[in-house]
């Protein structure tokens, strides 16, 4: 909806949505889940990069054949990241979508 347009009968303003208790919960909500799983996955990261610049021995150790665990690491950086976005598509399907929908539905007046 643009500033332009003629606003709906009982529709509701982006000022007042913005500060309305429910735009405010929905924020809450998402940096619950955001802010911990960003320090916890940068905190994977660097832990990976920290091994791989000074702990040569430990990370080129084998484990079967020419796979090693500077290896195996590597590829966990890229399983947490698809585990991470699993996890927040269930809590967003779960905890911030019933509260869009909501903030949504009285954006619109309530018209679909």
């Amino acid at each position: 909806m643009s500033t332009t347009e003629p606003q709906q009968p009982g529709a509701t303003t982006w000022a007042e949505v913005h500060s309305s208790e429910e735009f405010q919960r929905l924020r809450r909500r998402l940096r619950i889940f955001v802010f911990p799983m960003t320090v916890l996955f940068l905190a994977w990261y660097l832990l990976y990069v920290v091994l791989a610049d000074y702990a040569h021995g430990f990370m080129s150790t084998k484990v079967v054949g020419n796979i090693n665990i500077g290896l195996i690491f590597g590829l966990l950086q890229f399983v947490s990241t698809f585990v991470i976005t699993g996890l927040y598509v269930r809590y967003a399907n779960r905890k911030l979508d019933p509260i869009a929908d909501k903030i949504r539905e009285e954006m619109e007046g309530g018209h679909r």
